[in-house]
């Protein structure tokens, strides 16, 4: 196994060298072999939001954007069938099994690198009590860090494949008669080794944990394990230490770089505290006292591309978008050294060449930024005033040969014509704070036209965990308890900060699910998220946005298609998206393409390979799905399963 091994006191953390070890028996016996392992999970964390395809169209954190309220695909020249997920998504497809992907969705991935994490997670837990010459305060600290890396990637895996297999060591035998553990077995195990974690690894000191796990990290972990187990009182305890008493606290002023972005005369940015956030460079600077967790990435050995401008933002440039008058292509690629490149419209630049694999929900850009009934576009992160948010009408006609030529995009002509003929995949709005990365090779490139998001030699370091997050788990955790006003204070922190105008007296689940998608794009696993919330909504019997409860036996295990019943997270998928909407399918230029989503898919399938390869046992396959039986026998216990392991037979 490839491993990477961070320094600890310089910022050369940010820049891991790979170290090669083949027997963990040998590796393992000294510290830095320790190091080495758990700077190889420390890695891996970057790959859910930045591992892209071969074609570098898709990236695995689209995925749990697709399968949420606030995305969908957006490639509409794919298949027709991309996005009917309804039917296409069953144990033996491709998308559940295979860990590479074509420009589409990573459930094999997910479901790898679980598992993978997991691996590098129990071969330190397997092997540190052997070490010797290292106090049992160290050791712990080990065994703190490990335990988060396996119980971040379990507690995703519960919540995107329900009961799965439960692995707590590095078997010395083969094994494979292994049973499915419940996922609220898995959830009790990995609450108390975040305990534990909690109680032993450090806090963050400076910039040498800014890169690693950290306490803060592990009390955040935790906080998600409280709410996952149905222990509200305790997930609010774990967040008012966090918030109160750990040394964090939101950025409400600029610092760090101020990078102006594009070029100004193509889009200026007012310098504000949301921009410089979420700028590379802040995020792993000592002055950043919201960062808990980020996922370094830049430096020529461990840098992984994010074109995130290329993957988030709409194919602007496309020939479905008309110019009104004469019917020309709407905007222009131009690189810098065409004799027809104007600075005003340097789109490319500015925005990134946008082809919309992943491409908003009418939610996302509209209707979850409505607080009071009123749309806040004073609220920092949806303000095009200062830069943050753009439009597609802020877009300007840029071929020099159109009658219309700098005029602003409109979607229909005076005469109601629409323009723009794909609005799946060219048109709709977008936060260029977050999905803006200097494309570093294009830069410096006169010729090139197709600016992508970080390439080689750019930054692309990543919150993992923030503070803001904090306060909206805390909302959660009180509005469960029934502290609807003590939920709306915590929200209303996240807003003032933004700048907003409109603010809550009272709230529920919908009002902090809109503000998670406020503040969290392309943060928080949201699909996740959504069924995490699902479950404590069970648990909890509170109800959502529009009355509903939901029992904890039925909530993910039920099928169909038709609006009522559910999971809250299918609630959400038929109240802000268009999936189930149009069963005659939506007829693009490219054809007829169709977006459906089951119940059942509550819950993504387990995948066939590892059914089949389970030669002695069973899997349980998850409800509504091909193999579903309800008689295979799980464990209830992580303590059976946990026993279990050393069977062989």
């Amino acid at each position: 196994m490839a491993a990477l091994m961070l320094a600890s006191c310089t910022d050369d953390f940010l820049e891991a060298d790979p170290l090669s070890f083949y027997e963990p028996g040998t590796t393992l016996t000294t510290e830095s072999g320790l190091q080495a392992a758990l700077a190889m999970a420390d890695k891996a964390l970057r790959g859910y939001w930045i591992h892209y395809d071969y074609a570098n169209n898709s990236v695995p954190i689209g995925t749990e954007y697709v399968f949420s309220d606030m995305a969908k695909y957006g490639k509409t020249d794919a298949a027709p069938t991309a996005a009917d997920y309804a039917n296409i998504i069953v144990p033996t497809s491709t998308l559940s099994n295979a860990t590479a992907t074509n420009d589409g969705i990573y459930l094999g991935y997910y479901w790898d690198e679980g598992y993978n994490g997991i691996k590098y997670a129990n071969t330190i837990l397997t092997y540190i009590d052997r070490l010797e010459g290292i106090s049992g305060e160290v050791k712990n600290k080990y065994k703190g860090q490990a335990y988060f890396h396996r119980a971040f990637r379990y507690l995703h895996l519960v919540y995107q494949f329900g009961d799965v297999p439960l692995v707590t060591k590095i078997l010395e035998v083969p094994k494979q008669n292994y049973r499915s553990t419940k996922k609220e077995a898995i959830i009790a195990m990995i609450t108390a080794d975040m305990e534990k974690a909690v109680e032993w690894v450090p806090e963050q000191n400076g910039l040498a944990y800014l890169g690693l796990v950290n306490k803060g990290a592990c009390r955040q972990l935790l906080i998600k394990c409280y709410l996952a187990s149905g222990r509200f009182a305790e997930a609010e305890q774990q967040a008012n230490l966090l918030i109160n008493s750990s040394g964090y606290n939101l950025m409400r002023n600029t610092f760090g770089t101020f990078d102006r972005g594009g070029k100004p005369e193509t889009w200026n940015i007012t310098r504000n505290v949301i921009w410089d956030l979420h700028r590379p460079e802040n995020k792993v600077i000592g002055a950043n006292t919201e960062a808990i967790m980020v996922m370094p990435n830049s430096g020529a050995q461990s840098f992984l591309g994010f074109a995130s401008m290329r993957i988030f933002g709409p194919l602007w440039a496309s020939a479905n978008i008309k110019t009104p008058t004469d019917g020309r292509t709407a905007a222009l690629r131009l690189p810098i050294n065409n004799a027809s490149y104007n600075p005003i419209y340097d789109y490319q630049r500015a925005y990134g060449r946008g082809i919309a694999t992943i491409s908003a929900s009418y939610y996302s850009q509209e209707t979850m930024w409505k607080v009071n009934g009123i749309e806040d576009e004073q609220d920092l992160r949806h303000n095009r005033t200062v830069g943050n948010w753009v439009n597609m009408e802020d877009f300007k006609y840029s071929d020099r040969a159109s009658a219309d030529y700098g005029t602003n995009f409109r979607m229909y002509s005076p005469s109601g014509t629409l323009l723009a003929r794909d609005t799946i995949r060219d048109w709709f709005d977008f936060p260029l704070y977050k999905i803006y990365l200097h494309d570093v090779v294009a830069e410096t490139t006169p010729s090139a036209n197709d600016f992508q998001g970080a390439s080689t030699g750019s930054t692309a370091h990543w919150y993992l965990y923030r503070l803001a997050e904090t306060y909206l788990l805390r909302a959660e955790a009180r509005l469960y308890q029934g502290n609807a006003a003590g939920a709306a204070e915590d929200v209303n922190v996240i807003r003032q900060r933004a700048g907003a105008a409109q603010m809550y007296t009272t709230v529920n689940i919908g009002d902090i699910c809109a503000e998670r998608g406020r503040e969290l794009y392309l943060e928080e696993w949201r699909n996740v998220e959504l069924k995490r919330i699902s479950h404590c909504l069970a648990m909890s019997r509170t109800p959502d946005e529009w009355g509903n409860t939901y029992d904890i036996n039925t909530w993910d295990k039920q099928s169909g298609r038709d609006e009522s019943g559910g999971s809250y997270w299918y609630q959400r998928i038929v109240h802000y998206t268009l999936y189930n909407k149009y069963p005659q399918g939506i007829v693009v230029p490219n054809g007829t393409k169709y977006y459906t989503m089951d119940k059942r898919n509550n819950y993504w399938p387990i995948p066939n390979r590892a059914i089949t390869a389970n030669t002695k046992g069973r899997l349980s396959q998850n409800f509504g799905y091909d193999g579903y039986d309800a008689s295979v026998p799980v464990w209830t216990t992580w303590q059976e399963a946990v026993q279990d392991e050393d069977t062989a037979n």
